[in-house]
């Protein structure tokens, strides 16, 4: 095993044992990361005209979008979880058409609209936070 399968095979344990501790606040926060880094290493991809890499990034990007729309509590959510809903639609629209046009500035928005809503997120109180289970 070489240096960068060792720690590609540390940085899996590492994710995965913070994914078996973290509460489902701290679960979405690591998806709304994913996804932001998912598209910072396409947008390299991107510069470097590596359409292949780029395209399976900007599809694990949409995947991890997908399932922020999927953790929606639509019952609880009301009018800001269909707001969401639309945004992570739109989110994944413009990932597409990044991917087709390999433009960066739609990429650049995608992530700005994603650090909006992690800020927001991670603003929620604690006390407000619905707790596992």
């Amino acid at each position: 095993m070489n240096s960068r399968q060792a720690l590609n095979a540390y940085s899996r344990v590492g994710v995965q044992s913070g994914v078996t501790d973290a509460s489902p606040h701290q679960l979405i926060s690591m998806l709304m990361t994913g996804a932001q880094d998912r598209i910072a290493e396409a947008r390299g991809a991107m510069e470097r005209q590596e359409r292949a890499r780029q395209g399976e990034l900007l599809g694990k990007a949409i995947s991890i979008i997908d399932n922020l729309r999927a953790s929606l509590d639509h019952d609880r959510g009301g009018d800001v979880a269909r707001t969401l809903s639309d945004l992570y639609d739109y989110m994944q629209r413009r990932l597409l058409e990044a991917n087709a046009s390999s433009e960066p500035d739609l990429l650049a928005e995608v992530q700005g609209l994603l650090a909006t809503v992690r800020e927001g997120w991670e603003g929620i109180p604690a006390e407000q936070r619905r707790p596992a289970g």
